[in-house]
This record gives structure tokens, C-alpha cells and sequence, in this order.
């Protein structure tokens, strides 16, 4: 079926027929000279006559509305299928990720290591929540991945004042981000907060069907930290978050300075979740045509403009 997306752009065309009447008159020039004398000056078989250009100008005017107008031909309906996976990034943002004992400190490594991580994510759709106590949108679930990274990079400390990791609160609010997907991935980048029995958090995932992937960044012997109150304590991994990953059908991995760690962990959910996660979708099949006319306002304006009669010498 054949139709124009911009239909209004036609109501252009009525200019035309005022603009052909126009051409339609005798120049000033002409009304001066006699025909003979006209011929003595000019050679017509070198050059149109000044009211052909001025029809192939109109002419022209004609078919660069119609392209305007954006012709099309439409088909029917085709189904496109599309495969990709949706993943909700859970960054912890409470104080014991300030510890330095993985340089320059935990959070900040947490943020180069999804920065790497969104470099092999092109079948991904990927959001971000910062969680400690409470979880805390930062975006919702897109490929945009250089405003991602913008708003990380921006994310630090001096305007945060937050205690506890508590990852449930983040599961729920990740699962509240997918759009009834059947199989839901999280990937958290944590120190395993200070919990040492993670059975609701488990049965949490598995009833909402959600794979947890866990990036443990911190070391086994930790490092000092300093309390609100000036207590001073030793904060170290806490691997018991293992159980969370390994129970939910995700995976778990301790902090690694090679980047193929995180590489293997985008693979995994490609492997694991791609296909499972394919999508149909009908769209209307059109072709368009407006270049067709594009190309006839082009040799048309042309046409006028260099064939200028030539003067007798």
C-alpha cells in the first residue's frame, strides 16, 4: 500500500499552479526586443529558454515536496525476533565499602569493574541500584551504556552517610525493575556486608525466580576501619554470600585485578540466559521511496541551472 508519512507537506503543491502562471509572462527583457532581434542575441540550440527553466524549476520544487511528504510502501507484517538479557547491577554503597584494602578502595574498584563489565554487555540491558540498608535507583534498565558510566563515575562518598548492606532490600527492588521477565539476573558488587545467614535472601531469589551472580570485593585479611563512634575495627570478606549465588543459579567470584573475571561472568549469563529470553515482536514492513524524487528535484534543478543560453559573441 503506498502512503506518505508527512501528508501535510502536500498541501505545498497549491503554490505551484501560482507559481507556473508566473513563469507564464513575458520577462522585461523579452517586451524590449522583437523576436529577430532576440534571435540575433541569443542561440537557442545552446541553452533553454528562460520559461522552459523556469518549469523545470517549479517541476523541481514539485519533487522535492513529494520527498518531503516521505513516500512509502507498505508491506505487511513481519515478526522480528530479539534475544537479549536483562540484567539489574546492585552496587554497595554502605561505609565498609570505603576500606582501602583493595586499591584505591572497594567501591571505587566495584566501579572499574562494572565499567569492564558493560564493555561485553552488547545483548544486555543493564540498570544500576546502589543499595546499603535501603536500595537507591540510579537507572533503570538500558543500553545506554556511556550515560551508565557517567552516572558511576559521578557516585562517591561525600554525599553518602550510610550503614549496613542489607541485600534483600536490594532483591526487591530489582525484582520490581523487570518487565515480567521470566528468568531475572542481578550482579552485586559487595563486601558481603556483615550477615552471616543469607536463607531468606535465597528463598527470596528462588520464588522470583532470580540468578544471583556475586562479585566479592574484599580480602580475606581486610583492613582497619573506623567507626562513627571512633571504634576502630578490622572489616574482612565475608564469604558466607557465597551461599546466595551458588544456591540461585548464579555464580560467585572473589575480586581479581585480570579482567577476564568479570569477562567470564557476562559470559555465563549470555550462556545461560540468551536464548532462554527471546522476544517476538511484529512490525510493518514499508519501504521508502523518497529518494526517488529527491533524485528527480536534483537533475531537474540542475538541468535548469547550467543550461543558461549563451550569448552571441
Amino acid at each position: 500500500m503506498f502512503s506518505f508519512q508527512n501528508l501535510e507537506f502536500l498541501w505545498l503543491l497549491v503554490l505551484l499552479p501560482a507559481l507556473l502562471l508566473f513563469a507564464g509572462k513575458k520577462s522585461q527583457f523579452e517586451s524590449y526586443f522583437s523576436k529577430d532581434v532576440l534571435k540575433q542575441i541569443y542561440i537557442k540550440n545552446r541553452g533553454f529558454s528562460s520559461k522552459f527553466r523556469a518549469n523545470l524549476l517549479i517541476l523541481s520544487l514539485a519533487m522535492l515536496i513529494f520527498a518531503i511528504a516521505r513516500p512509502v510502501f507498505k508491506g505487511g507484517e513481519i515478526e522480528v525476533k530479539s534475544s537479549f538479557i536483562d540484567v539489574v547491577v546492585g552496587l554497595d554503597i554502605s561505609k565498609s565499602m570505603s576500606v582501602d584494602d583493595v586499591f584505591p578502595n572497594r567501591f571505587e574498584f566495584s566501579k572499574n569493574k562494572l565499567f569492564t563489565f558493560l564493555k561485553d554487555a552488547g545483548d544486555k540491558r543493564v540498570s544500576i541500584v546502589g543499595f546499603s540498608d535501603r536500595a537507591f535507583l540510579v537507572s533503570p534498565l538500558t543500553k545506554d551504556f556511556e550515560s551508565l558510566k557517567f552516572l558511576v563515575k559521578n557516585m562517591n562518598f561525600s554525599y553518602l552517610n550510610l550503614k549496613g548492606t542489607s541485600i534483600i532490600s536490594f532483591l526487591k527492588s530489582a525484582n520490581s525493575l523487570f518487565d515480567k521477565n521470566e528468568h531475572k539476573v542481578v550482579l552485586i558488587f559487595s563486601d558481603g556486608g556483615d550477615n552471616v545467614d543469607f536463607s531468606k535472601e535465597i528463598a527470596y531469589a528462588k520464588e522470583h525466580n532470580i540468578a544471583v551472580y556475586v562479585y566479592l570485593v574484599a580480602t580475606q585479611k581486610g583492613a582497619l576501619f573506623k567507626a562513627d563512634n571512633g571504634d576502630m575495627a578490622v572489616l574482612k570478606a565475608n564469604e558466607a554470600i557465597k551461599n546466595l549465588a551458588l544456591q540461585t543459579g548464579g555464580a560467585f567470584l572473589n575480586y581479581s585485578l585480570s579482567n577476564d573475571d568479570i569477562k567470564s561472568i557476562s559470559d555465563d549469563m549470555s550462556a545461560k540466559f540468551r536464548d532462554k529470553n527471546e522476544q517476538s515482536t511484529m512490525i510493518n514492513e514499508q519501504q521508502e521511496l523518497f529518494y526517488y524524487p529527491l533524485v528527480l528535484a536534483l537533475i531537474f534543478f540542475f538541468m535548469a541551472i547550467f543550461s543558461l543560453p549563451t550569448r552571441k559573441i
